[in-house]
């Protein structure tokens, strides 16, 4: 397995963890997407797992996306690949959640919100920032409407604003909020309560059960939110001036066109 996905074991197996190694910031590179793609594929066969959690190496769950592979003839490869990844992860066929700590932002609140539960440490972060690229999240724009209302998802959207843990908790979104050094020993904890006792065939047939409404309305719209931006929005100059000032470590020149 590539270092940049490490899978560790918990609880004589029945809690597997998958932790994102990609340093600075554990940002979702193409290579660290594949990475992920095969760690799911290696456990989706294997018996007896209860819960799979995702969590970033370090002080941060994610930056997000690798912005430099944003630009136009990288996505139409980037864009489908992490989708695929999204996918697998609804699909997963044991109960699934983010143990959120630092900041968690664009792909990587996508890859959250594609779980179960999230449960973060309270001084965690969460923001979809790209519309400050002149793009749009389309995971998250398939996901969170459905997890916390529309309303709340649109701001989030279309404005970029960090939020903290506690807003998101407050919103229905995170499951638990934990202090910090505390985060490991509160979700073991949740573990043992919730999980742990039920048979993992059942939790598998429970969970894709549970999912059927969720699964039905996301990822349709989640193919079409990809087509808007692979056909649409990548065809902009906005969208190829969001990346590139980005890089330059300029202000955007912005034709809104």
């Amino acid at each position: 397995m590539s270092d940049l996905v490490r899978i560790q074991s918990s609880r004589d197996g029945a809690w597997q963890r998958l932790q994102l190694n990609g340093a600075p910031g554990n940002l979702l590179s193409l290579d660290l997407v594949r990475a992920l793609g095969r760690a799911l594929h290696q456990l989706e066969s294997t018996a007896g797992i209860k819960w799979l959690t995702f969590e970033g190496a370090g002080a941060e769950f994610s930056f997000g996306a690798k912005i430099q592979e944003h630009e136009p003839g990288q996505m139409a490869t980037v864009l489908p690949e992490t989708h695929r990844v999204i996918k697998q992860v609804l699909a997963f066929p044991a109960p699934t959640a983010a143990l959120v700590n630092g900041r968690c932002l664009g792909g990587g609140f996508e890859l959250a919100l594609a779980c179960d539960d999230i449960l973060a440490t309270d001084g965690a972060t969460f923001g979809l920032p790209e519309i400050r690229l002149a793009a749009f999240p389309p995971a998250a724009a398939a996901l969170l409407p459905l997890r916390v209302g529309a309303s709340r998802a649109t701001r989030a959207i279309v404005t970029g604003q960090l939020q903290s843990a506690g807003y998101w908790h407050d919103a229905g979104l995170l499951s638990m909020v934990a202090p910090s050094a505390s985060l490991q020993e509160a979700a073991g904890a949740w573990f043992d309560t919730h999980l742990s006792p039920h048979s993992s065939v059942a939790l598998g047939h429970a969970v894709a059960a549970a999912r059927l409404t969720l699964r039905a309305q996301a990822e349709p719209a989640l193919d079409r939110a990809e087509r808007d931006y692979l056909s649409g929005l990548l065809k902009t100059h906005d969208a190829a001036e969001g990346v590139q000032a980005w890089i330059e470590k300029r202000a955007p020149n912005w034709k809104n066109s």
